[in-house]
């Protein structure tokens, strides 16, 4: 049997929005921001859930690698914005470990706190910093399920060496979530007794 290629692409309004090469977010916000602009335009566009990330090199604020929520343009469950931006980065420098000898240290900036899988996957990535926007909850409210993480997870990636900064700018990354699900946006994978699509 021949199974076909996995591949998903970003939309082309991405390369639009930074050069990946030569833009550089100096503040914490700054970063935030790019996050929560992307979450927008990927809504906007209509081109997958209301999330976005960036990998950023630390303590240069050079993006490194960017992601949207792809979970249905891809038809991927896993295409969640964080593991896209992961994986981008992760080419981009030509290793699996963000976090190598060799390597600056980078972090990851999501306008939504991370999901049971894509908390599962930032200690393997090599990311040292984690900066989240809207939290858990404000996609529970939504109808999202973020799955099943431990009620001390900031304690768990602070155990090994990761940082963790949370509510940066929650408030703007929430109304991009509200804004969403009242444009009627899909509600994919919804908590149990949720329908899908509302």
């Amino acid at each position: 049997m021949e199974f076909p290629e996995v591949e998903l692409r970003l939309p082309g309004w991405v390369g639009a929005l930074v050069d990946q090469k030569g833009r550089v977010f100096t503040a914490i916000e700054e970063r935030m921001r790019f996050a929560i602009e992307l979450s927008r335009a990927n809504v906007e566009h209509r081109t997958g859930g209301p999330f976005g990330a960036a990998v950023f090199e630390r303590d240069s604020g050079r993006v490194v690698g960017v992601g949207v929520n792809l979970v249905e343009s891809g038809k991927c469950s896993i295409a969640h914005a964080e593991m896209v931006a992961i994986a981008v980065a992760q080419q981009a420098l030509g290793s699996y470990d963000l976090g190598a000898k060799r390597l600056v240290r980078h972090e990851l900036v999501t306008s939504t706190e991370p999901c049971a899988m894509c908390l599962g996957a930032i200690p393997w990535s090599g990311i040292r910093r984690v900066v989240c926007g809207a939290r858990d909850e404000d996609a529970r409210a939504i109808g999202f399920d973020e799955g099943s993480k431990p009620a001390d997870w900031v304690e768990g990636l602070e155990k090994r060496g990761i940082i963790v900064m949370r509510d940066v700018l929650r408030e703007q990354a929430r109304q991009v979530l509200v804004k969403y699900k009242e444009s009627g946006g899909v509600i994919y994978n919804a908590m149990p007794g949720d329908s899908p699509g509302r």
